[in-house]
């Protein structure tokens, strides 16, 4: 049988983009940091985003029925923390300049790229729950000036730290 914590210890090598994960509705505007976001398909675009079922945001989550994913940039270390942190909602989102597309979630206005998304269906594997979200609009946040300025390098956690990797390219 594998331990928890091997696990944990395994896992930490594998290198995973950082994103800030929103949502506003009925329920309020909520936001958690998460690496745990992959692509599922591309026809019809989907997301999956897993979140722990005892996230105190995981309920408004559930209400709300919506989520963006804004993928950070390497210049987001500080909103990676602030919401992966005990801050209240409201202190949360006073990191970073915020706007929406079609579903009212927060967008990151400076992320590399946001998905916004209706969440379509759960599934609980464990301790956490996995949001299949079907993108609804997609926002690039880098410009074509910022491939000279350096701009556009992705935040990624490996081994337990953050690290930057790569540029974007502008075809």
């Amino acid at each position: 049988m594998i331990e928890a914590n091997d696990f944990r210890d395994a896992m930490s090598l594998l290198t995973t983009a950082v994103n800030v994960v929103t949502t506003k509705g009925q329920s309020g505007l909520h936001g958690f940091t998460a690496s745990a976001v992959c692509s599922v398909t591309d026809s019809p675009p989907t997301l999956l985003v897993c979140m722990n079922q005892a996230a105190r945001s995981h309920a408004h989550f559930l209400e709300n029925k919506t989520l963006s994913v804004n993928v950070l940039g390497a210049q987001h270390e500080s909103i990676s923390n602030a919401f992966a942190s005990k801050l209240c909602s409201e202190e949360r989102f006073e990191y970073g300049s915020w706007t929406q597309l079609a579903t009212g979630a927060p967008v990151l206005e400076d992320a590399l790229v946001s998905f916004d998304c209706e969440i379509e269906d759960v599934q609980e594997v464990g301790t956490h729950s996995i949001f299949m979200c079907r993108v609804v609009a997609i926002k690039h946040g880098y410009q074509y000036s910022d491939q000279q300025s350096g701009a556009g390098e992705s935040l990624v956690y490996f081994n337990r730290a953050y690290h930057q990797v790569g540029q974007v390219e502008i075809v």
